[in-house]
């Protein structure tokens, strides 16, 4: 059995020794606490306002499912409300997100687990995917070394060799309630017969259509119509029917697992991928098997943080971001102030830069997640923060460790009555994955290969940089930043929490976390909240329209901050939070679709 990650609190004089006697500055007027669920965010603007919306949490005693569409998330209730529990609840939702959510929602795709049974006992599940057997450390270079642009990114050869169903597998044969049967029905009804799409469903069909036609010629899958060349889109309240998906889930529900990897689907999918000079085979899918991992689990004041371990690199850099967050007085100097946000932003700096250097399959290469959680190495990372002015990221690496070798994705959290709880992230990588539609089977393949290094130094779609620790392998899994987590507070269940959003998913559950924790939101009130992002490369803080005062703006620029106001959002949470009175808060982010149902 390997040994758990554990990490033990800082003391606030050992990181801030590292500030020597610097004292911060803030502008006037914090947030105020007034008890949990009550917050008040007052400023020398009075029009400024923290949240993107006023949206109000779900509350439920007998359980809560949180998810990315209304269906899914009503399909998790009814399972629940059938005497299922947060397995088998969590893997009909797994399922039917395939279905009504074809961007992130997968068969085709991979993901995370964390799981903490009512026993306190935590476990996590790593069903990422991973590289097909003929992939090569070069094979998106040209022959003078550079990269070919795009081949990671759509069309066949993005695609590694899906996780998802394994899973969903593995998960429910060691938790599941229910028959495995029953929790497949709602996808397999939802696919067969239909479900009405939202506006945002719509919109995202009609925005990929040039893509569907190119990528898949002769194919129809998505299509409002047979004609590919009809100009029809989608609209609001249509239904759509999948008929192959339909099927394919069928096999899965009456073969399990060999539904999926063996047989016919395994069939049309390497026939989908010889068709498109894809590598994954037969036998990579025959050969797949998702991992059980142990949590990584770390305290921060009188709360434990439950987060998943590589290949997951979420984890561990939470845990980092927490540890360094955790001396100061974030809660006096107030919600996004110039002093919370500087602290925040140098620790998310720091952390990224860790990510790139040292993080990858643990299967394939060492990965020191205890020494980057350690809080000697952490004080080390920390001796050139200053108050004073801005750290350039260009003065900023990877730390050093003695003898070591050198955005569309979706969540979900689900409590049951019993207080089992899930967190999965899950994600085809880029929205509808790779474009890539399997013949005869009606599902998206991923882009999961983009998610390795495919060149030392060159960032990602979403400008993360990589080194060999995350370098192409065959069978090897890419890293990911999606970092699913279940928090306890006196050794009770507190609150689940996660979110999509590529490289920024990391810092949107340590801000919402830290909302509820530091600032006294509610669980609704810290998905509302406005959030902003840094991660290292490129050097600059993005933030979401009005997250920061224009005081706030001013004092970091003259600190040598550079800012820039998103026209887009940041982060689609999906979160639980047990209630002083034992209650469920469902919150779901107003941000798109995603809906919060519990009884």
């Amino acid at each position: 059995m390997k040994r758990q990650f554990r990490v033990l609190p800082l003391l606030a004089l050992t990181l801030l020794a590292g500030c020597k006697s610097q004292s911060p500055t803030t502008t006037s007027g914090s947030g105020v606490r007034q008890g949990l669920g009550v917050y008040e965010y007052r400023d020398e603007d009075p029009s400024v306002q923290p949240f993107f919306s006023d949206r109000q949490g779900v509350i439920g005693r007998n359980g809560m499912v949180a998810s990315a569409h209304p269906e899914a998330s009503q399909v998790g209730l009814n399972i629940l409300k059938a005497g299922g529990n947060a397995v088998d609840a969590a893997v009909a939702v797994q399922f039917a997100l395939a279905v009504v959510y074809p961007g992130a929602g997968n068969i085709g795709g991979g993901g995370f687990m964390v799981y903490r049974g009512n026993d306190g006992k935590a476990y996590t599940l790593d069903y990422r995917e991973k590289a097909p057997g003929r992939a090569t450390q070069d094979m998106y270079l040209d022959s003078l070394g550079n990269v070919r642009p795009g081949l990671s990114i759509s069309g066949h050869l993005a695609s590694g060799v899906p996780g998802s169903v394994d899973g969903m597998a593995e998960a429910h044969k060691r938790f599941g309630k229910l028959s495995w049967a029953q929790v497949l029905q709602p996808a397999i009804d939802l696919a067969a017969k239909g479900f009405a799409l939202t506006e945002r469903d719509a919109l995202g069909l009609n925005r990929i259509k040039g893509d569907l036609t190119t990528i898949n010629p002769g194919k129809t899958y998505f299509l409002k119509n047979t004609n590919p060349a009809d100009t029809l889109k989608w609209q609001k309240g249509e239904i759509m029917v999948q008929a192959d998906l339909a099927r394919t889930l069928q096999r899965i529900q009456s073969q399990g697992r060999a539904g999926f990897y063996e047989g016919e689907t395994a069939r049309l999918l390497a026939e989908e991928m010889k068709r498109g000079n894809g590598l994954i085979t037969e036998d990579d899918l025959k050969d797949y098997h998702s991992v059980w991992r142990d949590p990584i689990q770390a305290t921060y004041k009188n709360y434990n943080v439950i987060t998943m371990p590589p290949t997951s690199s979420g984890g561990v850099a939470l845990v980092q971001l927490m540890r360094f967050t955790e001396p100061y007085p974030l809660r006096k100097w107030g919600w996004n102030r110039d002093s919370t946000v500087q602290v925040m932003v140098e620790a998310e700096r720091r952390v990224y830069a860790d990510r790139a250097k040292f993080l990858g399959d643990p299967d394939f290469v060492k990965v020191p997640s205890d020494t980057l959680m350690n809080v000697d190495y952490l004080k080390s990372r920390w001796t050139d923060f200053s108050f004073a002015k801005a750290t350039d990221s260009k003065n900023v690496r990877g730390g050093t460790i003695p003898g070591y070798e050198s955005l569309e994705t979706t969540h979900f959290s689900v409590v049951d009555k019993a207080g089992n709880a899930v967190s999965i992230t899950t994600t085809l990588n880029g929205g509808y994955g790779s474009r890539v539609v399997v013949g005869g089977a009606g599902f998206f393949m991923n882009n999961e290969m983009d998610d390795f290094s495919v060149k030392p130094g060159v960032p990602n779609m979403f400008g993360l940089i990589g080194n060999q620790a995350n370098a192409i392998a065959p069978q090897k899994r890419m890293l990911s930043s999606m970092t699913p987590t279940i928090l306890e507070k006196d050794g009770k269940l507190f609150m689940v929490v996660g979110t999509p959003g590529g490289s920024t998913i990391i810092t949107s559950v340590y801000q919402t976390i830290l909302n509820v924790i530091e600032h006294g939101m509610s669980m609704q009130q810290a998905v509302n909240a406005l959030k902003f992002h840094h991660q290292w490369l490129p050097d600059k803080t993005i933030f979401e329209n009005g997250a920061f005062s224009d005081a706030t703006v001013q004092n970091l620029q003259n600190r040598g901050y550079m800012l820039e106001k998103l026209t887009n959002t940041l982060g689609r949470m999906d979160c639980v939070l047990i209630r002083p009175d034992g209650s469920y808060e469902g919150a779901s982010d107003p941000r798109a679709d995603n809906t919060a149902r519990g009884y």
